[in-house]
């Protein structure tokens, strides 16, 4: 028989705990607010994240692995500014309250949490359909924030990371891609622990002209910063950073077409003038150009799509 346990009893058995003593914290967990204080000479960046059964992770996936993934996920965007994270709030919604479950997904989500030095500081419980909603804190010099629209003409783009290792992991997951246990467990990690880029958003944050988190595929978040710039880009494809453990069972073809539409790599795409140096490991893929468009080329002629990237209303 499954335990279960009342709301304000999970909240201090599995979530008080991950609010650790900060200086940066004056009331935390168990009151009708938090009280926090905001370092000296610095922006708050404030990004919420929601992950849905079903739609942002498989139907009965680990408990564990959903914390995980949902922290990974939610530092993303924080990566993207250049920010430091300091704080995270949970809004909560679940079947039922099983007391094994909220260990596990405690576990995961405290894991990455405390990694980064986070502290969990509020929230919200209830009962309905499993969907969780993480929301972060961190702060950033004004002058150092990262933006999506400073791309100029001639900067060159640049990602970290592979791509298409969340749309392999997808995939894989869903039964749609064989893989040897190597890559089976690296796609799988990749997919609920993705690494969120702070150091790699902090490291640019001098010199980056613009930057995004890839979550929903690196054509639709490139056009975010297009055209939030006003500037196209071009894209050549043979440059696509693709992983040969789950790359080699595809064609080449329908690999680059995953580094290009498909979603959840939560790597960086970011913009540099031709004359600084990315002081990361990152891979050039293309150059900003005049033209307001997005293209793509291979072997330099241009490629048609048929998907640009992941919509969630679609």
């Amino acid at each position: 028989m499954k335990e279960t346990v009342s709301e304000f009893a999970l909240i201090q058995r599995y979530f008080a705990a991950l609010t650790p003593p900060s200086s940066s914290v004056e009331l935390g967990i168990g009151d009708d607010c938090a009280l926090l204080r905001v370092p000296s000479d610095h922006s708050l960046a404030v990004s919420i994240d929601t992950q849905v059964e079903g739609v942002h992770f498989p139907i009965a996936a680990e408990a564990e692995q959903i914390g995980s993934r949902v922290a990974c996920c939610a530092l993303s965007d924080l990566a993207a500014m250049g920010a430091t994270p300091l704080w995270a709030t949970l809004a909560l919604t679940l079947p039922n309250a099983d007391a094994a479950w909220l260990e596990a997904f405690s576990r995961g989500l405290g894991t990455v949490l405390k990694r980064f030095n986070i502290a969990l500081v509020g929230g919200d419980t209830t009962q309905g359909p499993l969907v969780i909603t993480l929301q972060v804190h961190g702060a950033v010099a004004p002058t150092k924030a990262l933006r999506r629209s400073g791309a100029k003409v001639g900067d060159i783009i640049y990602v970290t990371g592979f791509l298409g290792d969340g749309a392999a992991g997808l995939a894989f997951l869903q039964g749609q891609l064989p893989l040897d246990a190597a890559a089976a467990a690296y796609v799988s990690e990749r997919f609920y622990a993705p690494e969120p880029q702070l150091h790699a958003g902090q490291a640019i944050a001098d010199i980056a002209s613009s930057a995004i988190d890839i979550s929903d595929g690196l054509l639709a978040d490139l056009t975010h910063i297009t055209s939030a710039s006003g500037v196209g880009a071009q894209i050549n494809v043979e440059q696509l950073p693709l992983n040969p453990l789950w790359a080699r069972s595809l064609t080449q073809e329908q690999a680059q077409h995953w580094a290009l539409t498909g979603g959840d790599d939560y790597q960086l795409c970011f913009t540099l003038s031709p004359s600084q140096q990315a002081p990361i490991q990152a891979h050039a893929i293309g150059v900003i150009t005049h033209e307001q468009k997005l293209v793509c080329l291979r072997d330099g002629q241009p490629v048609v799509l048929n998907q640009g990237g992941y919509e969630h209303f679609n």
